[in-house]
């Protein structure tokens, strides 16, 4: 069984993984894990300059320190991804897990001060945007490849949806009619940026495991 640890603690992204890579990838069978599940507990410090730095920063993080907890041949799985808003040229970009200056923000705190940041850009709605994700992988040889995804929407100023995480509840979709939040998993599977570096991931993933 090929097993892959995602280098991230974020439950949310567990879930999602765990369908892109179900039974529809032709993967054969997968063990998905999270660090705590093997007892990992890492600080990589993100201060590259694109998505693509900062996903291999993690991924080759947990590369180095999977021997020291784990007996299994791991490939890891590190992603960086992120909100750029038109109105706020491109902004939070890199830095959207970290957008709030106060201390111990919660995604809920990011996204009231993106909105407070638009309501004072002059700059009227609608409110282009994209998310972007790059996702690294390293194989148990230590391989380190890259895919990407994006995801075109616009921000709106009142949250709506529960089914998310970060700024999916003001990431309008308009060809939907629904925020990213409120879509079933399903629906943002074949939609999200994630879901698009995940799926361009599988063919990479196909050779190393076999599948």
């Amino acid at each position: 069984m090929a097993k892959i640890l995602i280098a991230s603690n974020n439950p949310g992204k567990l879930v999602e993984i765990q369908a892109l890579l179900g039974p529809d990838a032709d993967l054969g069978t997968l063990e998905l894990l999270l660090p705590r599940h093997l007892g990992m507990a890492l600080d990589v410090v993100e201060d590259g300059l694109s998505y693509a730095e900062n996903a291999a920063l993690k991924a080759m993080a947990y590369y180095k320190a999977v021997p020291a907890y784990s007996k299994d041949a791991l490939i890891i799985l590190g992603d960086d991804s992120g909100l750029e808003v038109d109105a706020l040229g491109g902004k939070p970009g890199l830095h959207s897990a970290r957008y709030s200056a106060k201390p111990g923000a919660t995604d809920a705190d990011r996204r009231a001060y993106l909105l407070e940041n638009l309501a004072g850009c002059g700059v009227p709605r609608p409110w282009p945007a994209h998310f972007h994700c790059t996702v690294a992988l390293v194989s148990p040889a230590g391989v380190l490849e890259y895919a990407e995804g994006d995801c075109p929407g616009e921000i709106i100023a009142v949250e709506r949806g529960s089914n998310g995480f970060g700024y999916d509840a003001i990431f309008l979709l308009p060809t939907h009619g629904l925020t990213m939040a409120e879509l079933a998993m399903d629906e943002k599977n074949q939609l999200s940026h994630r879901a698009q570096a995940i799926k361009a991931a599988i063919p990479l993933l196909k050779r190393w495991i076999g599948g």
